[in-house]
C-alpha cells in the first residue's frame, strides 16, 4: 500500500495485509477490514477487549498480552504491508488533568508501536490518537513519534479529523499519523454533505428502562435513516441492551435536564449537601440533543451521558450506534468492560473513511 515507489503498491487493498497494535475491541481494525484490507494479527492487554476482538474477528491471529512482553520478531516472518494501531491516549487527552503528560505509566507505550515497525518493516504505517498529543507538554511527544518515525525511514503526515464529517453520529476528533516511504502531500478526506444525528442513529432501537439488562430484543420500529438500515442489515433483533442501573435520586435529576443541557439546569436542592459545584464539568449529565451529531462518547457511565427522551443513561447498544459498530458487532464482558470498549474505540466508519482515502491518494 505504501512502497518506496508508487508503481510497487499493491493494486487492490484486499492484498494488504495489516497488523492492529493496541487493538481494543476492533474500531480501528474493523474499519480497515471495511476498506477492504486484510487483517492478520493483533495484539491487546485487556482481556476482554481481546475476547470482542477474537469473536468478531474469528480468522485473525489475536495476542492477549501486555505488548512489552510479546516478542515483534515472530511478525517479523510474516508479510506484513501496514501496521496500524491507536496507543493508550489517557496521556494525552486533555479531559484528563491528573496525570497527563509524563506523569502518566502509559505515556511511552508508543515506542513498543515501533518497536514492532522496526522488525516487522511494513510499507506503510497508521498512529491513531487524540489530537490533544500535540499539545501534551510543549508538543514533547509528538515531536519524539515524528522523529521515530524518519528514523525508520517513514515520512510523516498528519491528519486532524472529526468523526461527524464522515457519516458517524458524534462529533469526535481524532489524529492520524500516516507514515510513507516517500514524501505524500496528505490532505484530509473530502466532508460528506450531510451530518447524521442522534435520532437518525438510534431511534429505531428498543425503549429501555433504567438499569435495563436485555441480551437480545426486536428493533422498535423502522430504521429511521440510511445510517441506520446499514448497521441493522437484514437483521430483526440485536443485542447490547445494557443500561447501568442509577439510583432513584440520580433518575430525579435527569428529569430537569434539556436536550443539549447537562447539571446545571437540576435545582440545587437534588444534589447532596456534601457535593461541590466546582467539581462538575459541562459533560456531566448531559441529554444529547436528537437532531444533532452526539458529543464525544467518552467516559459514558461515569459523566451518566442521557438518553435524549428517556431518563437514563444510554445503552452499550446505543453508545455502539453512536461509534458507527454495525449491530452484528458484539461486545464482551460484564456492562462495564463493555462500555468502556465502546467508548475507546476509533469509530469503524471514521477508519475506514481514512484508511480509504489514503489507499486511494497512493495507488498510481
Amino acid at each position: 500500500m505504501f512502497g518506496g515507489k508508487v508503481s510497487s503498491l499493491p493494486q487492490n487493498a484486499a492484498s494488504v495485509r495489516v497488523i492492529d497494535l493496541f487493538s481494543g475491541a476492533g474500531g480501528l481494525s474493523l474499519g480497515a477490514q471495511q476498506a477492504g484490507c486484510k487483517l492478520v494479527a493483533a495484539v491487546e492487554s485487556d482481556k476482554w477487549a481481546a475476547t470482542t476482538y477474537e469473536s468478531n474477528f474469528p480468522d485473525v491471529d489475536v495476542h492477549n498480552s501486555d505488548i512489552r512482553n510479546i516478542d515483534a520478531k515472530k511478525f517479523a516472518r510474516q508479510k506484513i504491508d501496514l501496521v496500524i494501531g491507536g496507543p493508550p491516549c489517557r496521556a494525552f487527552s486533555t479531559s484528563n488533568q491528573r496525570n497527563r503528560g509524563s506523569k502518566h505509566p502509559d505515556s511511552l507505550l508508543f515506542k513498543e508501536y515501533f518497536r514492532f515497525v522496526e522488525l516487522i518493516r511494513p510499507l506503510g504505517l497508521i498512529l491513531e490518537n487524540v489530537p490533544g498529543i500535540l499539545q501534551t507538554e510543549n508538543g514533547s511527544f509528538y515531536k519524539q513519534i515524528e522523529i521515530a518515525f524518519r528514523e525508520l525511514g517513514y515520512h510523516p503526515s498528519t491528519l486532524i479529523v472529526d468523526a461527524s464529517d464522515y457519516g458517524v453520529p458524534q462529533r469526535r476528533r481524532r489524529m492520524f499519523m500516516i507514515g510513507t516511504k516517500v514524501p505524500v502531500n496528505l490532505t484530509p478526506p473530502k466532508p460528506h454533505a450531510q451530518r447524521v444525528s442522534v435520532w437518525e442513529a438510534i431511534s429505531d432501537l428498543p425503549k429501555l428502562e433504567n438499569g435495563a439488562q436485555h441480551a437480545e430484543l426486536a428493533y422498535r420500529r423502522d430504521a429511521a435513516s440510511s445510517y441506520a438500515k446499514k448497521l441493522r442489515g437484514k437483521r430483526k433483533k440485536c443485542a447490547g441492551h445494557l443500561v447501568t442501573r442509577n439510583k432513584s435520586d440520580l433518575v430525579n435529576r435527569f428529569k430537569w435536564v434539556p436536550q443539549g443541557g447537562n447539571w446545571e439546569s437540576i435545582p440545587d436542592s437534588l444534589w447532596p449537601a456534601e457535593s461541590r459545584a466546582k467539581e462538575r464539568h459541562t459533560g456531566l449529565y448531559h441529554r444529547l440533543k436528537a437532531g444533532v451529531p452526539s458529543i464525544v462518547v467518552g467516559n459514558y457511565r461515569k459523566n451518566v451521558l442521557l438518553h435524549p427522551t428517556q431518563n437514563r443513561g444510554l445503552s452499550v447498544r446505543e453508545a455502539a450506534r453512536l461509534q458507527s459498530f454495525p449491530d452484528w458487532f458484539e461486545f464482551s464482558g460484564s456492562i462495564g468492560f463493555q462500555q468502556q470498549q465502546v467508548a475507546n474505540a476509533v469509530p469503524p466508519a471514521l477508519a475506514k473513511e481514512v484508511i480509504s482515502h489514503i489507499y486511494k491518494l497512493l495507488l498510481p
